[in-house]
Order: structure tokens, then C-alpha cells, then sequence
């Protein structure tokens, strides 16, 4: 079994503002130390309800470097979810900025950022989002296909990817033939098929059991050591918080 450092325990930023609870860092040169890959700075979020604006984030400072699993923590309708379609380019903020690789995705408009989603981020969601008619192999195939991978690559990388998260010898079983932590996993294979930077994961062990929630949350960590690939995860669940690099707590719409 892996074993993780302990998280030191929150400091506060110049200001009086909390960081966000973090392992302790490496040496000069590894993930700690590196460029952004993603970064949020001062980003609000309202929408209108009737007559009235209902602000949802009210200035979001984050950070997010290569090969790190983020957690967002906090109660339903915090604004994790907001801000994480924010920062897969799902939506706009209606105030502040985003930069994605040092590029300002608050400011492209929406076919440039549906063709970064599409090869440079993957989405996990909660609900699977699984093709019911394909099997796990056509699945993580479908989303190749999709992010423009070269048609030779298809046969190896899906069998690769769906091994790497435990799934050989079930590729070719259909969803409903498949338990939710399976289902969850084809998720995860599919996600990382195209070799993004980046995974967007909304709270993806809230239907599992906490022997699953520990069986995906091992997967992620090897994804992030082995893949290059940075993790940004919403959850409830309190269990599977030590296995994280940061864990920011978000209460109505601001980080605390």
C-alpha cells in the first residue's frame, strides 16, 4: 500500500487569507515547485434569478500545478461545481480571470475552448456518462476518436488505459454489465485516453462504497505519478482527503 505524507496543517496567506491544506513540498524542480498549469484569480460568478442577481463564487483565488490532485470541498451548493465548469471552459466568469498554460480562457470564446476541452482536459462526472450500447473498450475508443487521436493509437492506448485502472479482462462488457465502481473506472480510462493535462472530476466516489471510493482514489494517484496529468476533484466525502496534494474548502461561494 502507497503511503502518503502527512498534510501540514493551514497557514495564512499575507492578508489573513488560508492557504489551502498541503503535503509537504519537494525539491526544486518537482511538481511543487513548477508553473502553473491552471490558475484562477479573483473569478465571481452570478446568475440571474428573476429580478435579482444570485452571486454563486465571490472571488476565487486558485492554483493548480502539474502532476497535483486538488480537492474542492463543501456542502452542495457551495459553488464547486460552478467553478469547476468554470475552469474546464464549460462557462465564462462574470468577473475575474482564468489562464489555462499561461493562456487567458476567460477570454476565448467558445469553439476555442470546446478545442482545448477536447484535447487538453478530461471530464469525470458523477453519473458515469458512459455510452450504454458501447462496451468499455468503444467507450475510452469513442473518446479518442473524438480528440482526434490517430486512428493507429486507438487498439493500444485503450487497452492500456483500461489495464491501468484494473479493467482487462472486463473491456468488453457493456455498462449494465459492469458494478458502479467498474463503471467508474471505464469513466477514469475514458478520461485519460487522450492524454489531457488536466482531469475535472465531479464528486466521482459519491455512488460508490468507501472500499471503491479507496480502489478510484488509488487509481487517480497513480495517474497523476505516471501520466502527467493533474487532478481537480469535487467531494463530500472526508475518508479520501489524505491521499490529496491541496484541499481547498469552499462555504457559499468563497474558499475559507
Amino acid at each position: 500500500m502507497l503511503a502518503w505524507k502527512q498534510r501540514s496543517k493551514s497557514k495564512e496567506k499575507p492578508g489573513g487569507q488560508p492557504e489551502a491544506e498541503e503535503r509537504d513540498g519537494g525539491p526544486a524542480g518537482s511538481p511543487a515547485s513548477m508553473e502553473p498549469l491552471l490558475v484562477v484569480r479573483g473569478v465571481e460568478r452570478s446568475f440571474d434569478v428573476g429580478s435579482q442577481k444570485l452571486r454563486v463564487l465571490k472571488g476565487i483565488d486558485l492554483e493548480l500545478k502539474p502532476q497535483q490532485l486538488v480537492m474542492l470541498k463543501g456542502r452542495s451548493g457551495s459553488g464547486k461545481t460552478t467553478l469547476m465548469n468554470l475552469m474546464g471552459g464549460l462557462d465564462v466568469p462574470t468577473q475575474g480571470q482564468i489562464y489555462f498554460r499561461g493562456q487567458p480562457f476567460h477570454e476565448w470564446d467558445d469553439n476555442r475552448r470546446t478545442k482545448i476541452r477536447r484535447k487538453d482536459i478530461g471530464f469525470i462526472f458523477q453519473a458515469y456518462a458512459l455510452m450504454p450500447l458501447l462496451s468499455a473498450y468503444e467507450n475510452v475508443e469513442l473518446t479518442m476518436r473524438m480528440a482526434g487521436v490517430p486512428r493507429s493509437q486507438w487498439k493500444a492506448r485503450a487497452t492500456e488505459c483500461l489495464e491501468m485502472v484494473g479493467l482487462a479482462k472486463r473491456m468488453h462488457h457493456r455498462p449494465f454489465e459492469l458494478s458502479g465502481g467498474e463503471q467508474q473506472r471505464v469513466a477514469i480510462a475514458k478520461a485519460i485516453s487522450h492524454r489531457p493535462s488536466l482531469i475535472l472530476a465531479d464528486e466521482p466516489t459519491a455512488e460508490l462504497d468507501s472500499q471503491m471510493a479507496a480502489q478510484v482514489m488509488a487509481v487517480f494517484r497513480e495517474i497523476v505519478a505516471t501520466e502527467n496529468i493533474s487532478i481537480c476533484m469535487t467531494t463530500h466525502d472526508t475518508t479520501i482527503m489524505e491521499v490529496a496534494d491541496h484541499v481547498y474548502e469552499m462555504v457559499d461561494g468563497v474558499f475559507v
